[in-house]
């Protein structure tokens, strides 16, 4: 990956901001939440920037509800700026006064003490590991000093399914978040990006029960479920974000690829997905997860 990782608390961390490990470190200790707030949680490249701009989108719809189309925040701004991450929020402004819609890569037991107290909730959402992995491959090369050598999709297998990756180990992350669903399913929602591509609306319903903003029959019969999805689909969000940087310097195009289930079939071999099959079911036996 071309970083230095630290371990802690059994997971992996780097040493570049905005998430490097003083950063996340510091979210524990200082970070104090509003039991109104909702976070967004996934690992990395896990549909962090879709499903950010579907509760935004949810949660801010009456808001947005008279303003023109090419107005509304989505379409004129990354998501990652609409709902900031806990790590960037803690750097640039401090514990006072966060948003109420924040997110992060943060395992659920590294977790400040006053989310894991509060009665804010939680979305948590993550993807086929198969499918992590080819995501970070593209996404690690792409952003790679052009002095350093590409890594091939063997060497980011090895790295990966040993865990050495931002927030890693990949399963352990997951199985955390899920945990915590089964043992209170009014604070952690979770749920699967491929589970969201194949039916969006419904799990856009779904969501807004969650989050208590439920949709009225009067919203359904409108069409504002299905508007949601248009605004937040990939063909949309990478229109609107082919130009333009992050305040770290990521490209904003960068988080936008192809936005598909199942693509890890055109990059790993036979064997190579037989190595992240067989972790996955040794890590995830006895959990409610399926890709």
């Amino acid at each position: 990956m071309g970083q230095d990782v630290y371990m802690y608390q059994g997971f992996w961390y780097t040493s570049e901001n905005p998430f490097s490990i003083e950063t996340m470190m510091a979210v524990q200790e200082s970070f104090q939440a509003h039991s109104t707030n909702i976070y967004v949680i996934t690992q990395p490249k896990c549909g962090t920037t879709w499903i950010k701009a579907l509760v935004f989108a949810i949660v801010n719809r009456t808001k947005y509800k008279n303003i023109k189309p090419s107005d509304h925040p989505l379409n004129i701004s990354n998501p990652h700026k609409c709902v900031p991450f806990l790590e960037t929020e803690i750097i640039t402004k401090g514990p006072e006064n966060p948003p109420c819609l924040l997110a992060s890569h943060i395992p659920y037991n590294a977790l400040p003490k006053s989310i894991l107290d509060s009665s804010c909730r939680i979305v948590y959402m993550c993807r086929n590991p198969k499918d992590v992995l080819v995501s970070w491959f593209h996404f690690a090369n792409k952003l790679k000093d052009k002095s350093r050598t590409q890594m091939t999709i063997g060497e980011m297998l090895d790295v990966y399914a040993k865990g050495f990756m931002p927030y890693g180990p990949y399963w352990d992350h997951v199985i955390e978040y899920y945990k915590a669903s089964s043992e209170d399913p009014t604070k952690v929602l979770c749920l699967t990006y491929d589970d969201m591509k194949i039916d969006t609306a419904s799990k856009v319903k779904r969501l807004a029960e969650f989050l208590g903003y439920p949709f009225t029959e009067e919203e359904v019969t409108n069409g504002v479920v299905e508007e949601i999805v248009k605004l937040c689909s990939f063909e949309n969000l990478k229109e609107v974000n082919k130009n333009g940087d992050l305040f770290t310097g990521v490209p904003n195009a960068s988080f936008f690829r192809e936005g598909k289930v199942g693509g890890w079939s055109n990059y790993l071999t036979n064997e190579m997905s037989q190595i992240l099959d067989d972790i996955t079911t040794e890590k995830f036996q006895g959990l409610d997860i399926s890709f």
